[in-house]
């Protein structure tokens, strides 16, 4: 590969790492603002301890989007993202489990949460890498 390819390549996954991890921080701090609300859908939705939970969560997903933002300690921020996903999606989207009427809304935020935790396992797969590949 070229050095112009490799510098597009870089780039580029900057760009993709600032998008996904700002997008992820951005989720965070809308959790820890509204954080009464979202311990009481958590309550609702069954989730144990959830006034403790809801809170080490969200700094899971912030702590994970800042460092992939950044790339400081990938494996562990992607690792934190993918966990902080791992739990909330079957508890929190249980589309399976809600009446007719809900179903939609949590079938499509259940989706949208495989869909980051495939960009986390990506990242973590690449942090990985990284850290096995001699320079």
């Amino acid at each position: 590969m070229s050095e112009k390819d490799s510098d597009s390549t870089e780039k580029t996954a900057l760009f993709g790492r600032l998008l996904f991890g700002a997008g992820l921080v951005v989720l965070a701090i809308r959790n820890l603002t509204n954080l009464d609300g979202r311990v009481a859908y958590a309550d609702s939705k069954g989730v144990p301890e959830a006034e403790t939970l809801v809170p080490a969560g969200s700094g899971l997903l912030l702590g994970g989007g800042l460092g992939i933002s950044v790339w400081k300690a990938p494996k562990l921020s992607a690792g934190a993202v993918a966990a902080f996903l791992i739990g909330v999606t079957p508890l929190m989207h249980d589309f399976w489990a809600v009446d007719e009427e809900d179903r939609g809304g949590e079938l499509t935020s259940f989706l949208q949460n495989v869909t980051l935790l495939g960009a986390a396992v990506a990242f973590f797969g690449r942090a990985r890498e990284e850290s096995t590949t001699p320079e």
